[in-house]
């Protein structure tokens, strides 16, 4: 009997396979004091811990093929730089020494702590940072507790055309399993936006999370269909399924391969109306991946991994320093940095502690912009930089999570006296670098129009704009089946933004995650869209989806979707005319 189950889908494609199943031996850590003459001895036993799990580390990324693209190996980088940081090396033996302690007890102290911060995150994507603490610090305790290593990390075939199911998997796990063939994986839990998620796009692995309970009724060597286009997955199909699966995995390998000769072609609709194709960006390795989809720039650069981890924020230099060095990889192609959207309950080690306390609702709290007014201190020197940058390319400015004029004019004057600074010193600049603003909450798109009259640009950022709308933690799996980016109230906010922005003569885009979900391009491109910023990943399937579109149609169906009363009733709208991307 064929049984299905139902995830969330962060990888789009089709797989079918055998079941491997993953199991992470739980981790039995004993708690115990140890004696003042022993001290260095455990000192000694923790600090050789941290180098085995960097050795290991190490060899999993030499696996990695030269020709695998950079953003592959920046994710193990990310781990070893993990073990370099001194919340992970450092503070668990001064809990040993303080407590005089065991090196287990300690690390999982430490570890609860820097979790303990990343749970009460605001932002989803940096929340979820907290899964790189725990794959980290479980490394290192498997090497404490003299265990052998884990069975997908022996060199071997014996992964070929597998289909992984786990209760989670590291960064590591998935560059490894990748690198002996693996055909997809599924994980009991984990979100779109964990490491492992964004891997699997960049690995072009169809992938499924969210699979709550699946281990218990999935066996090694049952055939299952992964759908990582709807999120299903069927056990033990029967003769007809495997069939219809089969002719649309072909069909897939097809359309993936033909989107390779989009790279330099323009993105233009059937009706000739021309549309900018921009990226999304984290971290200065990424930048290959713009010039690789033939992306026309970067309409979101995030800032926030220059503060995280460490006791002091970035000074003016080595913001300056990181803005070049982004600069010179994208010889020449525009630049958009979103300025620092961090609230202290979003840091991880002393920037945190530094600029206050974390509270009980830190999406509602002291974050972005409202920080960096506060604290002006930090967000100078980043100001600074970005600004003499502009000398040297083009570079916009972007500000998060505007509400309300006052912040607005607060960061215009700022930047103003700055270059006041600037030219008093003689330091050049671009003088008419552009400010823009994100539209994240419903105050800010229902009074896009006053925005839109003060500001270069605006751009939508629709994760949390979706969340604020519907006051829910898109994060919480209690109410996150609430996040409905298709609710009529979203739709009518961006379109509302969209057209504040035609009124006023200047550029929208949208940078949030609906821009980069191909189910919902031809509804944006009928709202009135006409700049999209996605992740490199998504970029040549969006640009197809818009080159085949018409937009003079689309704006009918858009406006019917407007006056609609529920999400769902949208959704069904768009299937039925749009039945290939739903």
């Amino acid at each position: 009997m064929t049984i299905a189950f139902q995830g969330v889908s962060v990888s789009r494609g089709i797989a079918i396979g055998h079941v491997h199943i993953i199991q992470h031996d739980q981790l039995d850590i004993r708690e115990y004091q140890i004696r003042s003459t022993r001290l260095e001895d455990e000192i000694q036993r923790f600090n050789d811990a941290i180098a085995n799990a960097r050795q290991q580390l190490r060899a999993i990324r030499d696996h990695i093929p030269v020709s695998t693209s950079v953003d592959i190996a920046a994710f193990i980088d990310t781990h070893l730089l993990m073990l370099e940081d001194n919340a992970l090396t450092e503070e668990p033996k001064r809990i040993i020494k303080e407590r005089l302690c065991n090196a287990e007890w300690a690390l999982k102290l430490q570890r609860d702590a820097l979790v303990n911060v990343f749970e009460e995150m605001a932002d989803a994507y940096l929340s979820t940072r907290q899964d790189d603490v725990d794959h980290v610090v479980n490394r290192i305790l498997r090497v404490l507790l003299k265990q052998t290593p884990l069975l997908h990390e022996v060199a071997d075939d014996h992964l070929k055309n597998k289909v992984i199911f786990a209760d989670d998997l590291t960064p590591a796990d998935t560059v490894m399993m990748q690198h002996y063939g693996i055909a997809a994986f599924a994980t009991e839990y984990g979100g779109p936006t964990s490491h492992t998620a964004i891997l699997a796009r960049s690995l072009g692995i169809p992938a499924i999370v969210g699979l709550h309970n699946s281990l218990r009724f999935v066996k090694n060597n049952d055939m299952v269909v992964i759908d990582g286009s709807t999120g299903t997955v069927l056990v033990e199909p029967d003769k007809v399924i495997l069939n219809h699966y089969e002719k649309r995995q072909r069909e897939f390998k097809r359309y993936y391969t033909s989107l390779g000769r989009l790279k330099n072609a323009p993105t233009r609709t059937q009706d000739g109306i021309d549309i900018e194709l921009m990226a999304n960006i984290e971290l200065p390795k990424d930048f290959d991946n713009v010039r690789d989809v033939g992306a026309k720039g970067v309409g979101l650069y995030r800032t926030e991994f220059l503060y995280m981890n460490r006791e002091s924020p970035p000074d003016e230099e080595e913001h300056f320093e990181t803005y070049m060095e982004v600069m010179k990889a994208l010889r020449g192609l525009p630049l958009t940095i979103r300025t620092l959207d961090l609230g202290a309950d979003k840091q991880v080690d002393g920037v945190g502690r530094q600029y206050g306390q974390s509270r009980s609702n830190p999406a509602l709290g002291l974050r972005a912009v409202r920080l960096c007014l506060k604290e002006p201190e930090l967000f100078r020197p980043q100001l600074r930089a970005i600004i003499r940058a502009s000398a040297h390319g083009p570079i916009r400015i972007m500000i998060p999570m505007l509400t309300n004029m006052q912040e607005m004019q607060q960061v215009l004057m700022m930047i103003d006296e700055i270059k006041s600074d600037l030219d008093d010193e003689q330091i050049d600049y671009d003088h008419e670098i552009p400010i823009g603003g994100m539209v994240e909450v419903p105050a800010s798109a229902i009074c896009a129009d006053i925005f839109a009259n003060q500001l270069d640009f605006l751009s939508i950022g629709t994760n949390d704009l979706i969340q604020y709308t519907m006051a829910i933690d898109r994060v919480n799996d209690e109410v996150n089946y609430l996040y409905d980016p298709l609710h009529p109230a979203v739709l009518r906010l961006i379109q509302m933004t969209i057209k504040a922005g035609d009124k006023a003569g200047i550029p929208v885009a949208m940078c949030g995650e609906m821009a980069g979900e191909i189910e919902h391009t031809r509804l944006l491109l009928g709202l009135g869209l006409r700049q999209f910023s996605v992740h490199p990943a998504s970029l040549l399937e969006i640009k197809k989806i818009i080159n085949d579109s018409n937009v003079s149609e689309i704006k009918r169906l858009a406006n019917k979707a407007l006056k609609a009363k529920t999400g769902p009733e949208v959704q069904l709208m768009l299937k039925k005319k749009f039945p290939d991307t739903i």
